[in-house]
């Protein structure tokens, strides 16, 4: 028979579409409030846990200290208020959702950096948010795979393979000398540094890991604008809290930008790693011919080393790892290696004394030679420079603080208790500005670190590249290149304070800007001066 529809029909599909729809409807109401009632009793478990920290004057016992950590100079004069009152640690937290645990006095530091790594966590709040650009690498990856990984690139930073990388920091710094050169010669001798030393440390990062000559200090560079577009987003990204869940993020005009630039930084890397790889494959093939006369004779450099490294059970790093180590090094090797620098030659241009000292003995290490290079074994002859540079990192740390946790209960001084959990905000800027440990903290004094003055001083006071099993493996490259670069620099330049045109005038105090890494709002400017000691050498 053919089937008829009735009313009756309609009526039945729309009360069991109503009932379907009750039925979700509650169960959506029922897991918001079973989520919240979980949410609410683990904030103030939390809350109870960390009543043994003092804690700063809070909104509301919800809301808490949300809004309240800026991203500017005034967050940097917040931490200062908050060591001059807490001396060592604070508790803080971010409405329910986010507890924490600031630090910034060493005793307060030692324990927890240098926990085991086995135990030590990276925290979803300041790293989750790097995941999609820099993948599961070293930085962001934890446990056994933490540990494999620090085994498998720990080689690529021996001496032996840092000290090929010296003649490639003394070429690239040449290049962007020359391009000073350049704009002393149409009469500009104002200039904003950041921009040309982010291009120079990118194209020396370029060379060192993939032997890739970019070119990157003499054209326009969409990649880098696509770093610093990426560090800012992130920095927003934490400060919105809502954010934070991917499915409103990506949905958001900033997640599609963030989408836009990520496409840019990851084209860029996996286009430098498939010709490093067609280079390296090639480079096989000649090496496997009759005549080996120059077989074994190439510098490796970081693709090399990490593509030949192997666990102990014969396995390397697979493709996915290898592009999120290049991308992590693209970022984290040459942004905070440039905020260094930067913020060295500025404070080399803010004390005159200092900055001639430096360079007298630079001229003392090179006299006699006919090329102005500097050479590994030069690194270890510029004692005072490296005080400066030391004193710097002190004093304008290109990264302000490094967050853990622990999948323990973390025992510090006074019997406190950091719960397994909780994010530990070590603050590298509070404990390197704590009066209880620096005399005159916000003094650039590079005696400080004269070897007769740190006999008593913790090592743990002084942690520009994080400490213990977790610090910065590429700590020793970057302190090689800062120095090699500030020594040319101050060897063909006298530094002077330049004039931001937005201000227009000289100012002593810059308004720190503390994003991905620490930069200066309206830039870091110099007063260039050539000097002719070349030329004078060679009369």
């Amino acid at each position: 028979r053919p089937h008829t529809s009735t009313p009756w029909t309609g009526l039945t599909v729309e009360l069991s579409l109503s009932g379907i729809l009750v039925v979700v409807t509650t169960g959506l109401i029922a897991a918001v409030v079973v989520w919240t009632v979980k949410l609410l009793l683990r904030h103030a478990y939390y809350t109870h846990r960390l009543s043994c920290f003092s804690m700063p004057p809070v909104h509301s016992w919800l809301v808490g200290h949300l809004g309240q950590m800026q991203s500017t100079e005034e967050g940097l004069q917040q931490v200062d208020e908050l060591v001059k009152t807490y001396k060592h640690s604070c508790s803080w937290f971010f409405g329910p959702f986010y507890h924490l645990v600031r630090i910034f006095h060493p005793d307060y530091v030692k324990p927890l950096l240098m926990a085991p790594g086995n135990i030590t966590v990276k925290d979803d709040l300041v790293y989750n948010h790097l995941r999609p650009w820099l993948g599961h690498s070293l930085l962001i990856s934890n446990g056994k795979e933490w540990a494999r990984k620090r085994r498998l690139l720990t080689p690529a930073f021996h001496f032996d393979i840092l000290k090929n990388y010296i003649t490639t920091f003394n070429t690239s710094t040449n290049t962007m000398h020359e391009k000073w050169r350049s704009m002393l010669t149409d009469g500009k001798t104002n200039i904003e540094m950041f921009n040309d030393v982010t291009l120079m440390t990118l194209d020396s990062l370029l060379k060192c890991a993939f032997s890739y000559n970019s070119n990157c200090q003499e054209s326009t560079s969409e990649y880098v604008s696509a770093i610093v577009e990426l560090s800012d987003l992130i920095l927003n990204r934490r400060l919105r809290i809502w954010h934070h869940w991917d499915w409103i993020y990506w949905r958001t005009q900033q997640g599609r930008r963030f989408k836009k630039a990520l496409s840019i930084v990851h084209r860029f890397t996996r286009e430098v790693v498939q010709k490093r790889r067609t280079i390296i494959n090639h480079q096989r093939m000649t090496e496997s011919q009759p005549d080996l006369s120059t077989a074994g004779q190439r510098r490796k450099d970081f693709v090399d080393i990490i593509l030949s490294s192997k666990d102990e059970d014969g396995q390397g790093l697979t493709n996915e790892e290898v592009e999120a180590e290049a991308n992590t090094f693209m970022f984290a090797g040459h942004d905070t290696t440039a905020s260094a620098i930067c913020w060295t030659l500025y404070n080399l241009a803010h004390h005159d004394h200092y900055q001639e000292k430096c360079r007298q003995e630079v001229m003392d290490l090179l006299q006699g030679r006919d090329e102005h290079e500097i050479e590994w074994e030069d690194l270890s002859n510029l004692p005072f420079t490296t005080m400066c540079i030391r004193e710097s990192l002190r004093l304008h740390s290109p990264v302000q603080a490094v967050t853990r946790k622990y999948t323990q209960d973390m025992l510090l001084p006074g019997n406190r208790t950091v719960p397994k959990g909780v994010i530990c905000l070590v603050s590298l800027y509070g404990t390197h500005h704590n009066p209880a440990v620096w005399s005159n903290p916000h003094e650039f004094y590079p005696l400080r670190f004269d070897p007769n003055n740190t006999s008593g001083r913790s090592a743990s006071a002084f942690i520009p590249f994080s400490a213990g099993p977790r610090n910065c493996i590429g700590q020793k490259f970057a302190l090689a290149e800062l120095r090699v670069v500030v020594a040319l620099t101050l060897l063909r330049f006298h530094l002077a304070p330049g004039v931001n045109p937005e201000v227009g005038s000289i100012s002593g105090d810059v308004r720190r800007l503390p994003q991905l890494v620490l930069r200066a709002e309206g830039g870091l400017w110099l007063q260039l001066e050539p000097l002719k000691l070349e030329e004078n050498e060679s009369e």
